[in-house]
C-alpha cells in the first residue's frame, strides 16, 4: 500500500468520527486547538492534517491514528517493511505506519522539515519515545529544551508538557512511539507560552 492510498477517504473519516464523538465542528476544531474553517478543510480532503493534528484528532474522537488512516483491522502483520516517506505530505510532515495497527502501543516513522515547527506544547496521558535517526531534534519537556542527535533517545510520560521540532538545516526523521491511552483528558493541549 503506498502512502497515497493510506490517506484516502482520511477527509469523510475524520467527519463520521466527528459525528460519532457528538462534536460539532466548532467543538472539536477547540479540543485540538484547531479554527473551524481549518477542521472543515481537513474533512472535505482540502487539506491533509499534520502528525500533532491527526495525534490530536484521535485523541479527541477516542480512536488511533490509524483507525483515523483507514487501516483495516484484523491479525496485525508482525513485520512492517521500510519505504521512503513522502515529502510535503500531512501539511509538511511526512510519516509511515511503523509498527501494527490496533495495538496499545503506536510506532510512526515520522520526518519533519526545517522550515515547519509544531508550536502546540501537548500534554496527554500515555507514554512516547522518540529516536532520532537522521538531523537533530529540538524537543522541550516542561521547562528545559534537549537537543538529540541521530542515536540519541527520550522516553517520557506524555502528561509532561511536550513539543518537538526540527533543528537541523535539513529537517529531522525520527521512530517516534507512543502510548494513545483513552481518557477524557487525552486531547488536552495548551498552546505554545513564547
Amino acid at each position: 500500500m503506498n502512502e497515497d492510498q493510506e490517506v484516502e477517504g482520511l477527509g469523510p473519516r475524520l467527519r463520521e468520527h466527528r459525528s460519532a464523538s457528538r462534536l460539532t465542528l466548532e467543538a472539536a476544531a477547540g479540543r485540538v486547538g484547531l479554527s473551524p474553517a481549518y477542521l472543515s478543510r481537513l474533512e472535505t480532503g482540502l487539506r491533509q492534517p499534520s502528525l500533532p493534528v491527526l495525534l490530536g484528532l484521535a485523541r479527541a474522537y477516542g480512536t488511533t491514528v490509524s483507525d483515523l488512516l483507514g487501516e483495516q483491522p484484523g491479525e496485525p502483520e508482525p513485520v512492517i517493511r521500510g519505504g521512503a516517506i513522502e515529502p510535503d505530505r500531512a501539511g509538511g510532515w511526512g510519516y509511515r505506519r511503523a509498527g501494527a495497527p490496533g495495538r496499545a502501543l503506536q510506532a510512526l516513522h515520522v520526518q519533519v522539515p526545517p522550515s515547519l515547527q509544531d508550536a502546540v506544547v501537548r500534554v496527554h496521558p500515555g507514554e512516547e519515545l522518540l529516536y532520532v535517526t537522521r538531523g537533530r531534534l529540538r524537543l522541550t519537556l516542561g521547562e528545559q529544551t534537549h537537543l538529540l542527535d541521530p542515536g540519541d533517545s527520550a522516553h517520557f510520560d506524555s502528561l509532561t508538557p511536550h513539543c518537538i521540532a526540527a533543528d537541523s538545516p535539513d529537517g529531522v526523521e525520527l521512530l517516534f512511539l507512543h502510548t494513545l491511552l483513552q481518557s477524557p483528558g487525552s486531547n488536552l493541549c495548551l498552546g505554545n507560552p513564547h
